[in-house]
């Protein structure tokens, strides 16, 4: 079906907002039922987590390669299958409760979650242009942000109320909904399809991921994001087990953080017109002293208020860092739109996947002490690669001039 650009163009565009959030509200909705998992599932708490890490490496890995097949297929049909096949995958895991199950399901719904945002992202590409373009993509990460405020805050209810596999019952409702909306209100959105050649796709991966500002970019929003899954994967045994709380504070505590990282891309929205460097520059270096402090206070003070307040702060300045780059990245290679959307996407989930959950298993996080010190690993890291990606960027820009002279 083609797309009624000027007759469903404003429903077409909140449907795309919606279905933006859903790799993370697909992580988040079930972390304060990890520990019950775990207990109902039989299993031990690592095997839980690995379908929390799958999710994400099947979703970040296929968001590599399919940009190429969206912008030589188109979007649409491939988002309907993809929606039909997630909402499948939802009820499995509610109804087969066995842990191999709930693994290859979590894949399957990393590919087809991977498969709709994708889609999405470059819908906007699609259809707009110029300052309404910058003006939607700086948009993303804020509305990426709504899944951790709002996913953890249900989940936590639900734990308490109707147990873990409400979660996924309501994920398979929740995408049934927005697919009845989809097949009535959208259509296909690219206009000039891509002829699918291997050599020639494979040369657009080579340009893309061989320019150093772009793939440095990548690299800074998955560590980034990085600092969100620690705290997702640990924050509910260290809440739960250590400091005795319920399901619910875990809840909200992720709907603090969430909030954080919204509040985080919403000022660096209002920030818009302000130099790049000198805002990630300054939001970098605040990250560094505040772990530094988390590094010091934490070794003579122990509690879940000194938890959270450092892990606000730096969930604030991780989403305001991962708004701007975030944006630069989407926007670097406009003529291949959906390879540009699969790899910034993927990026977030690769790198955010293999830094959060290595540093996990190579730390085992049981205390607020390990906690800092994984932290301070993680923004020291991003210290160094945003230095990089300053001098790359710098130097691509006076090429470009040099070009244009």
């Amino acid at each position: 079906m083609k797309f009624q650009k000027t007759k469903y163009l404003y429903i077409s565009t909140i449907l795309a907002f919606m279905l933006i959030p859903l790799g993370g509200l697909t992580t988040d909705i079930y972390i304060p039922s990890l520990p019950a998992m775990a207990e109902d599932l039989s299993v031990p708490v690592e095997k839980v987590q690995i379908s929390l890490l799958l999710f994400m490496v099947s979703s970040g890995f296929s968001q590599l390669f399919i940009g190429s097949t969206l912008d030589s297929f188109g979007r649409y049909r491939i988002n309907i299958f993809a929606l039909i096949t997630f909402s499948l995958a939802s009820f499995i895991i509610a109804l087969v409760p066995e842990i191999y199950v709930i693994y290859l399901m979590r894949i399957i719904q990393g590919i087809t979650v991977s498969l709709i945002i994708v889609g999405k992202r470059a819908f906007f590409v699609d259809l707009y242009k110029g300052e309404k373009l910058k003006h939607y993509t700086s948009l993303f990460s804020i509305v990426w942000a709504t899944a951790p405020i709002v996913a953890p805050f249900i989940g936590g209810y639900l734990q308490v109320l109707f147990g873990w596999k409400s979660n996924f019952y309501l994920l398979g409702i929740l995408t049934i909904i927005i697919l009845i909306f989809e097949l009535r209100f959208t259509g296909e959105s690219l206009q000039n399809f891509q002829v699918f050649k291997r050599k020639e796709i494979v040369a657009v991966y080579k340009k893309m991921l061989g320019t150093p500002d772009f793939y440095l970019g990548l690299i800074i929003i998955g560590l980034s994001y990085s600092l969100l899954v620690v705290y997702g994967m640990v924050s509910p045994f260290i809440i739960e087990k250590v400091y005795g709380f319920s399901p619910v504070v875990t809840g909200y505590s992720s709907l603090a953080s969430g909030i954080a990282l919204m509040s985080g891309g919403i000022t660096s929205k209002l920030m818009i017109k302000k130099g790049l460097f000198t805002k990630i520059n300054t939001a970098i270096i605040l990250q560094l002293l505040i772990v530094f402090a988390m590094l010091t206070v934490t070794l003579k003070y122990d509690g879940f208020l000194f938890l959270l307040g450092f892990t606000l702060s730096l969930h604030l300045l991780s989403g305001f860092i991962f708004n701007n780059v975030y944006a630069y990245s989407l926007q670097r290679f406009t003529t291949n739109a959906g390879i540009a959307s699969g790899l910034t996407g993927g990026g977030v989930y690769v790198v955010s996947s293999v830094a959060g959950y290595g540093l996990i298993n190579l730390f085992e996080i049981k205390d607020i002490q390990t906690f800092a010190l994984v932290n301070f690993i993680i923004v020291g890291t991003l210290f160094v690669t945003i230095l990089l990606f300053r001098k790359a960027s710098m130097h691509q820009r006076l090429e470009a001039s040099s070009q244009v002279s």
